[in-house]
């Protein structure tokens, strides 16, 4: 590691993000490391190494890493932590940080285009709706609206009669 390749401001760019003020408190104690079931089957997934990496500013390999994604956000490591970091919460917001930059694995980036186009994972057809009369239940509405405003992206052009 050289320390002209580090970032002094990664650790504060993360804290800025919601959910990441927890990495200004942890000490690395890998308490969170210990209890969490993911590095227990994969161990090269170590949240105490993913904190300790970013508060030495190496943003690339953090925002780059395709560990960052393997979280199961069991919160596990939040009930262990003597400091109070949540980590799940601070890994929230790398991965933010790493979707604004480019890195989002193509599974999110696959997950939020449905999102924004549908409103939901599954695209909700006549079929699905003719189903759920059949059980008496009411039609399933598709309200892309929603989520492109969460996503912070401009309305879509919806197809005749979808959200209604």
């Amino acid at each position: 590691m050289r320390l002209n390749d580090c970032d002094p401001g990664f650790k504060h760019q993360i804290a800025a993000e919601p959910g990441g003020a927890g990495i200004r408190v942890c000490f690395g104690c890998a308490a969170c490391s210990a209890r969490c079931p993911v590095g227990a089957n994969r161990p090269e997934y170590d949240p105490r190494r993913i904190i300790r990496a970013a508060l030495l500013g190496q943003r690339e390999e953090v925002l780059a890493s395709p560990l960052i994604w393997l979280c199961s956000s069991c919160y596990t490591c939040g009930e262990v932590c003597p400091q109070g970091v949540r980590f799940t919460d601070v890994l929230t917001a790398i991965k933010n940080l790493a979707a604004r930059e480019g890195h989002a694995p193509p599974s999110a980036r696959i997950t939020a285009e449905l999102l924004a186009k549908q409103g939901r994972l599954l695209e909700i057809t006549e079929f699905e709706n003719e189903k759920r009369a059949e059980l008496g239940l009411p039609p399933v509405e598709q309200r892309p609206s929603d989520f492109q405003s969460i996503l912070g992206i401009a309305p879509q052009e919806q197809d005749a009669g979808e959200g209604a």
